[in-house]
């Protein structure tokens, strides 16, 4: 059974839980122990660590399933799901740190650079605090951002902006996760001072920008490794936030099919309701293919050896982050066309609304950078922007 399969079984049960995991902060062990088993953590991962080395479309649709069911659940897969994808782009000495004894070993991630990195012989030492850490109470190491000086590219110093992998021990959680929306990730602060992180536990994502040869490719040389991070990561939370927002679109029509509007007789009937509806559904199917076909035409430049130049990345993160913007509205247009009582914490549109927001809050989903790049580029600007 495939990834996208296993999550449409294990689905009911994740939709069962994720009241609880939401109680809890974090995802519960049990809702843990259902995306280790079915799968979708190591989806990503090299075959030759036991992973699943899916095809990234297999893996975008299992997010999508998994959102649809529990977003937490579905934001968690998609996250800690890329970290072992990354790290087969690291030099093989770290994939053996972190998997060697245990490839089962899972990581989480803040690669926001709010902590510093200095320069120290032989690698560097990192210090300061990172937030939204997704599912960090169940991993055993973390991928954090920072700026390690600047690099000269094309003739211009840009800051050297780099994944620093710590393994357990190196950091603390703290736990300050009190939040309205996707409360089942656990999404903490990460805590640094001073840990040191050797060379080879460290990558620079103007590597990935510019589409640079990396150590890892030498023993994982699949096309799924020949992937641009950017587009790899912004899939992920793009998947997620659709997937959930098809749950509240679901949601909102089961409680819309039984309402009956005061003076005016039942919802189902009101030529509004109905619209919207219509509008809704239309604008997620149309952001989900779009992206479905983004990620096909990636993969095949990866399985051609193409490199995706940096305006084609630009494209394809515009797509996703637009998409996203696009459902958003639509999710809060059909919010504000329910009941009233769904602003009570208890209603079941009141999570899911919640979820897609703090979904669409996320950086990476912003879409000002990518639109500037998109709309440069077709414009012949004389200041590109930079698309990592």
């Amino acid at each position: 059974m495939g990834v996208v399969e296993e999550a449409r079984r294990r689905a009911p049960e994740l939709a069962a839980a994720a009241a609880g995991d939401d109680a809890l902060r974090r995802l519960g062990d049990g809702t843990w122990k259902h995306l280790a088993e079915g799968g979708f953590l190591r989806a990503l991962q090299p075959r030759r660590f036991g992973g699943g080395e899916v095809a990234w479309l297999d893996f975008v649709d299992a997010a999508l399933e998994l959102s649809r069911a529990s977003p937490s659940a579905g934001w968690v897969a998609g996250v800690i799901g890329v970290h072992p994808w990354q790290l087969a782009l690291f030099p093989e000495e770290a994939q053996q740190e972190m998997w060697g004894a245990d490839p089962t070993t899972m990581h989480s991630s803040s690669y926001n650079p709010t902590g510093k990195a200095e320069k120290a012989p032989g690698g560097y030492k990192l210090f300061g605090r990172w937030s939204f850490s997704s599912g960090c109470d169940h991993c055993r190491g973390v991928n954090l951002g920072a700026i390690a000086g600047a690099r000269d590219v094309g003739g211009g110093q840009l800051p050297d902006f780099r994944s620093f992998l710590l393994l357990g021990g190196q950091y603390r959680i703290e736990d300050n996760w009190h939040v309205a929306g996707l409360r089942g990730t656990g999404s903490k602060d990460i805590v640094v001072d001073g840990a040191f992180v050797p060379e080879h536990r460290t990558q620079s994502h103007l590597d990935y920008a510019l589409g640079l040869p990396l150590p890892g490719q030498e023993r994982n040389d699949g096309p799924l490794y020949r992937l641009p991070w950017s587009v790899v990561f912004n899939s992920a939370l793009a998947a997620s936030v659709l997937g959930s927002a098809r749950g509240f679109v679901e949601a909102w029509t089961e409680q819309t099919r039984g309402r009956t509007i005061a003076l005016s007789g039942p919802a189902a009937d009101d030529a509004l309701m109905q619209q919207r509806l219509a509008e809704a559904l239309w604008t997620l199917d149309a952001s989900i293919t779009r992206m479905r076909a983004d990620v096909v035409e990636l993969q095949e430049m990866a399985e051609a050896r193409q490199v995706a130049s940096m305006q084609e990345r630009a494209r394809f993160r515009w797509n996703m982050v637009r998409g996203c913007q696009l459902v958003g509205r639509a999710v809060t247009d059909l919010f504000n066309a329910a009941s009233g009582r769904s602003i009570f914490l208890d209603h079941p549109l009141q999570r899911r609304f919640q979820d897609v927001q703090a979904g669409l809050a996320h950086a990476y989903l912003s879409p000002d950078s990518v639109a500037r790049a998109v709309g440069g580029a077709l414009l012949g600007t004389t200041k590109p922007e930079v698309v990592l």
